[in-house]
């Protein structure tokens, strides 16, 4: 884990990237390692565009971690999400290629994503995915997102 010594998105005019690989997520100290406690993150308006087609695919992702030392920079995240807009990929791959970022980028306790997608040819493909173990009394609430009937 690399710890931004200066934040170089945040309260600055930023492009956004063209790519995953050319976004950069960064993070900031946890300011209670200490306790236990559980961040989410939730992207109603995630986009991509399927491999194959070139079609756009859109999901709904919630992302919930128990941090270590480090929390993730919110500006840079949301940044590293919509620079998937323009690239073809499957859901799957998306997903999960989300989830080991951010546990590359901060190597938090626990983490959990939900990748909620929209249906593709009538069929909504859904992703799921966690590391680490839950702590003992932490307070993980559930998603919010309810199954499909045309989820909305």
């Amino acid at each position: 884990m690399k710890m931004a010594k200066k934040l170089t998105q945040l309260g600055s005019k930023v492009l956004q990237p063209q790519s995953p690989a050319e976004a950069v997520l960064e993070a900031v100290l946890n300011p209670h390692p200490d306790a236990d406690y559980v961040v989410r993150f939730t992207a109603p308006e995630f986009s991509t565009l399927c491999p194959i087609t070139g079609q756009p695919d859109f999901a709904h992702f919630v992302i919930d971690y128990v941090p270590g030392k480090a929390l993730v920079e919110s500006k840079s995240l949301k940044l590293y999400l919509t620079s998937f807009r323009n690239i073809g990929s499957f859901h799957e791959d998306t997903t999960i290629a989300i989830a080991k970022r951010i546990v590359k980028a901060i190597a938090p306790k626990y983490l959990r994503i939900g990748g909620f997608w929209y249906p593709r040819g009538g069929m909504p493909i859904d992703v799921f995915w966690q590391t680490g173990k839950l702590p003992k009394d932490v307070w993980l609430p559930e998603t919010g997102v309810s199954s499909y009937r045309g989820r909305g």
